[in-house]
């Protein structure tokens, strides 16, 4: 394992690359990244590459978005398999007819969706800052917010927002038992449980903090609470208890019994250290996405990133 990780920061140098990396992928690949982050820490850092070639250990609609970002350089994906169950849920021809039947609203959609979808889009926005960007919009003005039916959810109990929501959702996000999250509170009374927003309703009623990935590990970190169970992906236990070491993280309960007990997402566990060298090795699989999506695609994003400064 050590021996393919340093064949891979040499391939790295050796290609002029940089290695980007989402909270959810294995340990292995987080730790042989440049950067790990959640999806807008990624779009942020997307802008600043000046290597030749990125390498977005994610999946698909990330490495889309690297490439709307980046046309000019080279975007490859170790697996073309890592997709999404909630970028799956919004079918491009679907989601616009039902933007056509909707003809006076503003669209604003969630990073995790295809480039067809954000080439449809009005304003992209990720997980950090979706609250700050339906806030942005006059109140007058109505929204569809797609796909993520319980970020939406969410969003419009904080806002007072009424949105029109797109009926998707992730299967990662939707695998918490709530029988199971009550029993280990009741077992771990000391901690605070933090939620992702893509959780359903009941979950995120349990919640001392509901944020990103990202916040949520600046939350444990600034925290006086020694104890955690987190809900969201279980690998981003990874980071996060490189950044508190002395704290006790536990994975939320999943309804599957799995290995863990906990939820995993399938799609990014595609990717291996082994792919990542592969992929580095011959260039390919490279994502390419048509220069009229691109362009489309890109202003949303422009937009999200404005509104993120």
């Amino acid at each position: 394992m050590e021996d393919l990780k340093a064949k891979i920061l040499a391939l790295k140098k050796e290609k002029n690359a940089v290695i980007l990396a989402h909270y959810y992928q294995d340990t292995d690949i987080q730790d042989i990244a440049d950067y790990v982050g959640d999806s807008l820490g990624l779009s942020q850092e997307a802008t600043k590459v000046e290597a030749s070639i990125i390498l977005f250990a994610g999946v698909h609609f990330m490495a889309e978005t690297a490439k709307i970002l980046n046309p000019s350089k080279k975007v490859i994906l170790p697996d073309l398999n890592a997709g999404c169950s909630l970028a799956d849920s919004c079918p491009a021809d679907a989601f616009k007819t039902f933007k056509e039947a909707h003809p006076n609203h503003l669209v604003i959609t969630y990073v995790n969706c295809s480039a067809e979808i954000k080439a449809l889009s009005d304003i992209v926005c990720t997980s950090a800052n979706a609250l700050k960007i339906v806030e942005s919009v006059p109140k007058e003005t109505p929204i569809i917010f797609a796909p993520d039916k319980n970020l939406g959810r969410y969003i419009s109990n904080e806002t007072g927002r009424e949105l029109l929501l797109w009926d998707g959702s992730c299967i990662v996000h939707e695998a918490f038992s709530l029988e199971k999250l009550i029993d280990l509170y009741q077992q771990n009374p000391d901690a605070e449980i933090i939620a992702h927003p893509e959780s359903e309703t009941h979950i995120l009623k349990t919640a001392h903090y509901i944020g990103s990935t990202a916040g949520m590990i600046n939350y444990v970190k600034n925290s006086s609470c020694e104890k955690f169970i987190v809900a969201t992906e279980a690998s981003i236990l990874h980071k996060m208890q490189q950044e508190v070491p002395n704290k006790i993280l536990i994975p939320a309960p999943s309804k599957e019994d799995n290995t863990c007990a906990c939820s995993e997402c399938a799609y990014m566990k595609v990717n291996t250290l082994q792919k990542v060298y592969d992929c580095l090795l011959q260039e390919t699989p490279e994502i390419i996405v048509p220069e009229a999506i691109r362009k489309q695609a890109l202003v949303p994003i422009e937009r999200m990133l404005e509104l993120s400064n």
